[in-house]
């Protein structure tokens, strides 16, 4: 074992590198209470210009800001760290100054002299100068943008959480997704906020230097003069050249420090780095450059002007403009390639292969949109709609069909239509370089651009430009792009129409999987017990109802215990509704104790009782369901109006003729029967069907 590594293990050991950062900061406020020899000082005062170069060139590779989410804590301890090392370096100045210019050490010596000449005057305008760039331009600018950021930030938060919901609930993303993506939009917010805050102390120090630089020079004087005898031009010039060097070595890294601010604030999130957007978007056009070369060079040709220096950069960018023209000519030629005429052949004869099957689930696209399920010009529908069947998997229990895209010609340009078996089940319209903001019902605000529907929810919506997306959310608007609108569609209908996805390949392929787990219990049920065909209805009456089949065990078991009393695939739903009331419960109240449900007026439940056995169990008298779907409608609406799940309770013999005739009219109404309700629920009926709760 190497040195390094019983390094590396004696710091894991130890807890070292959780300690560094209390190390750092107890040390640094040390530097302002104990002595430094000036070798120490030279060697700090470089690691804080090393330092402010390292966050420099990281914040100028950084692809967004929260890549740096650090810098608000980095530029804190930068400043505290110069401030100590002024303050250890004023006590030094002031004790030691009388010896020579180099009694605070070889650095602050050469700033003195190097980038000054020795010369104090040029020494004071030039920290005046360099004061004022960082106090009155980037410092003040940096500060600005960070406060706007944070409060478009904060503004926009809504948005994109109700976005993140958005492509969560479509099934474009995960669980662990969504809660990356909701920490990273807390992140960015706590980000420019701490920016907002942190400019401040960039501010201070600049202040802060002034003031350190006008007691070094008066405090010197006093001491050089009254203390250690010095005449007043010895005293003058040895403590001026020294606080200028003192000045110096803290603000030039100060300067540094405050672009790295800027650059990381004033960036726009994109996937390169600050260097590689400047040079795409400043030397990419020849036309440009060569308009440049042209104004530079007739401003070479006036008389007194540097003719040399204008004439060569107009001949630079007059160089650098035929090369990048040259290089797009080149990218634009094609090879050629010889075609080989072929001579015609007899058509083939008619057979089986040329017989198409009818896609289970497709969506047609309109030539416009053709671009969302391209992968070549980096359309993402493809990805989504994986991630759809995937999500439907995980929360219905069984695998969907594939999904089959083809273009058509006959669609709008911009239109979709989404198939089920040859039959068109859904259809809309989709921009591909626009975004469709919609209103979830709180969005203030009126957007320009056109005026549509969501197609998933029926919710008013506009397609707006790309500019006005961050305008839209601020407003309260969720805004998504046009890939997502189609996939949300999609989401939404083949949830709607799980039953009818649920074909017997499906079920026999469901069935297999469970086999591979619970062997026996397959085998004693089908086609022991009962035909392939049952059990697929019963799931589908499942489905039909909005329940999901994750329980197959539940499932298959009632099935087998009851199979041998009855073949009739309604009483078996029946039953099986019951075995799964728990889940039931939970799907419409997840963690409450009371069930707050819409009851039914005990003499319409006899009445409704007394008609269903008169009809055969299947039919509901006509003046009969009026009456009953008016009542409903009526105590659905007070429910929602409360707040509460529309969820209708009734005895079990009547909940599924009731379930069935209220599922056109009243979707949203779910009809639930008292069997299905566990024993440790408590009941409070909080609506009436028929009379008042």
């Amino acid at each position: 074992m190497n040195f390094l590594s019983i390094l590396q293990d004696w710091f894991k050991r130890f807890g070292v590198r959780s300690m560094a950062g209390p190390i750092l900061i107890v040390m640094i406020l040390a530097m302002m209470v104990l002595p430094l020899p000036p070798f120490l000082l030279d060697i700090l005062f470089t690691f804080n210009i090393a330092m402010a170069i390292m966050v420099l060139l990281v914040s100028m590779n950084t692809l967004k800001p929260l890549d740096f989410a650090s810098f608000p804590t980095v530029l804190l301890i930068s400043t505290l760290l110069r401030l100590s090392l002024n303050v250890a370096s004023t006590r030094v100045v002031l004790l030691q100054g009388h010896t020579g210019p180099d009694a605070a050490g070889k650095v602050i010596e050469s700033f003195g002299h190097f980038l000054v000449g020795g010369n104090y005057a040029v020494g004071i305008v030039v920290f005046a100068i360099l004061v004022v760039i960082n106090f009155m331009v980037i410092t003040k600018g940096a500060g600005r943008i960070a406060e706007v950021g944070a409060r478009f930030t904060l503004d926009a938060m809504p948005g994109k959480q109700m976005a993140i919901d958005a492509d969560l609930n479509a099934g474009l993303i995960g669980e662990d997704e969504a809660r990356r993506r909701r920490a990273e939009v807390a992140q960015e917010a706590d980000f420019y906020g701490a920016m907002d805050g942190a400019s401040k102390f960039v501010r201070g120090d600049a202040v802060a230097g002034i003031i350190i630089l006008a007691i070094n020079l008066v405090g010197g004087f006093v001491v050089g003069v009254l203390q250690h005898n010095l005449d007043l031009a010895a005293a003058a010039k040895t403590y001026t050249l020294l606080a200028i060097g003192d000045g110096l070595v803290a603000q030039i890294p100060a300067l540094v420090i405050s672009t790295a601010a800027g650059l990381v604030v004033s960036r726009v999130t994109s996937n390169e780095n600050i260097a590689q957007q400047l040079v795409k978007q400043l030397f990419t056009s020849p036309q440009v450059m060569i308009l440049t070369a042209g104004i530079v060079g007739m401003m070479g040709l006036i008389p007194g002007m540097p003719h040399f220096a204008f004439l060569l950069l107009a001949g630079a960018l007059g160089w650098f403009a035929y090369f990048v023209m040259s290089r797009a000519k080149r990218a634009l030629e094609l090879p050629v390639v010889e075609t080989v005429a072929v001579p015609a052949s007899e058509a083939p004869e008619a057979s089986w292969e040329d017989v198409s099957q009818v896609d289970v689930l497709g969506l047609e696209v309109g030539y416009r949109i053709i671009s969302l399920v391209d992968k070549a010009q980096d359309g993402d529908l493809l990805r989504r709609i994986k991630g759809i069947r995937k999500k439907f998997t995980q929360e219905m229990g069984f695998l969907p069909p594939s999904v089959h895209i083809r273009d058509n010609l006959e669609l709008r340009p911009n239109a979709y239509r989404i198939t089920l078996k040859g039959a068109e089940i859904g259809t809309g319209e989709a921009f591909s370089n626009m975004f469709l903001a919609i209103n979830p019902g709180n969005a203030n605000g009126v957007l320009a651009g056109m005026q549509t529907t969501d197609p998933a929810f029926g919710l008013p919506a506009v397609w707006i430009e790309a500019e006005l997306r961050d305008s839209a959310q601020e407003m309260g608007y969720t805004v998504v792009d046009a890939g997502t609108v189609v996939a949300t569609h999609m989401s939404h209908l083949i949830h709607t129409h799980a039953a009818e996805l649920l074909g017997r390949q499906e079920l026999q392929q469901l069935l297999d999987h469970v086999g591979k787990i619970a062997p026996k219990l397959i085998e004693d049920l089908v086609p022991k017990l009962l035909s392939l065909s049952t059990v697929q209805k019963v799931m589908q009456n499942l489905l039909d109802e909005g329940m999901h089949i994750r329980d197959m065990r539940t499932i298959l078991e009632t099935l087998v215990e009851h199979a041998t009393r009855t073949q009739d695939a309604t009483v078996l739903t029946s039953l099986v509704r019951v075995a799964l009331g728990p889940a039931i419960v939970q799907q419409f109240y997840p963690s409450a104790q009371e069930l707050q449900v819409i009851g039914m007026d005990k003499e319409l439940e006899h009445v409704l009782s007394q008609a269903i056995q008169a009809g055969g169990g299947s039919v509901i008298e006509p003046g009969l369901a009026t009456t009953l779907l008016r009542e409903a409608q009526n105590a659905a609406h007070t429910q929602e109006q409360m707040g509460l799940p529309t969820v209708l309770l009734v005895p079990g013999q009547i909940r599924d003729l009731l379930a069935r005739f209220l599922k056109r009219s009243l979707p949203q109404l779910k009809v639930i029967s008292h069997e299905e309700v566990p024993g440790f629920k408590t009941i409070k009926v909080t609506s009436l069907v028929g009379g008042r709760a």
